[in-house]
């Protein structure tokens, strides 16, 4: 009877102890504009890009580069203010097998998010999701593309600091409109205000895609940028592989 009672407690400590979260150098969040100003082209051409890069050479050699040589990720996509969505739950990538499947599941889910441009909440929403996920990275990044500002939820600016205050770092991808329309508010340039009022942690950056530089060029260097920086001073990638 000891012995099974023995045998009884151990099993229950061993259930009691919880997993050890799968370690990674980066858990990344893309945070793409799913919002009623992104047609579905400008939706297909932003899950394209993404997943052209995750998949290209160049974001593969950064990955390998890493002390632990694998990332997590996870894809969600935006509107107003109640409008977060999923759209890929975190995967570790790690090879060119994982950073397919991710890609395939990007390229084929529906899109869900409605409504207008709340940066804030999506901040927020990225927070919550690596908060509650399975891994520890040696950095947290929530990488926001967009192309307006800030319209819905709660002020840009306390969302924006309380993610900093958490350690994360927030960088930006401004698209740009066709003709050189401004984005900002108050014909102010989209790349200037996500520079001004959205980025911030450590090694932080606004990249543009516009017609000189299609999305699936920035979104690669922005990738390549963000998995390398380790040191929180790489600003600008250099890609291996032509455009």
């Amino acid at each position: 009877m000891r012995i099974l009672a023995g045998l009884s407690f151990l099993l229950i400590a061993l259930v009691s102890v919880p997993a050890r979260a799968e370690e990674v150098d980066l858990e990344l969040v893309l945070a793409a504009d799913g919002s009623g100003s992104i047609d579905d082209d400008e939706l297909s051409l932003q899950r394209e890009g993404w997943a052209s890069a995750l998949t290209s050479n160049d974001v593969l050699a950064a990955i390998r580069s890493g002390l632990i040589g694998a990332i997590a990720v996870a894809y969600v996509e935006w509107g107003g203010p109640q409008s977060q969505v999923t759209v890929v739950d975190w995967q570790v990538i790690r090879d060119p097998a994982t950073a397919e499947a991710f890609a395939h599941k990007l390229r084929t889910r529906p899109r869900g998010a409605y409504g207008y441009n709340s940066i804030s909440n999506a901040i927020d929403y990225s927070v919550r999701l690596v908060e509650e996920n399975g891994f520890t990275g040696m950095r947290k990044v929530i990488d926001v593309s967009g192309d307006g500002p800030n319209i819905g939820g709660r002020p840009l600016a306390e969302a924006r600091a309380e993610a900093l205050a958490k350690g994360f770092t927030i960088n930006a991808l401004a698209i740009r409109r066709p003709g050189g329309r401004p984005g900002g508010p108050g014909g102010m340039a989209l790349e200037t205000y996500y520079g001004e009022q959205l980025i911030g942690g450590p090694g932080a950056f606004v990249e543009i895609a516009d017609e000189t530089r299609p999305f699936a060029v920035a979104a690669r260097r922005k990738l390549v940028a963000e998995i390398a920086d380790s040191g929180g001073t790489t600003r600008h990638a250099t890609l291996q592989s032509a455009p």
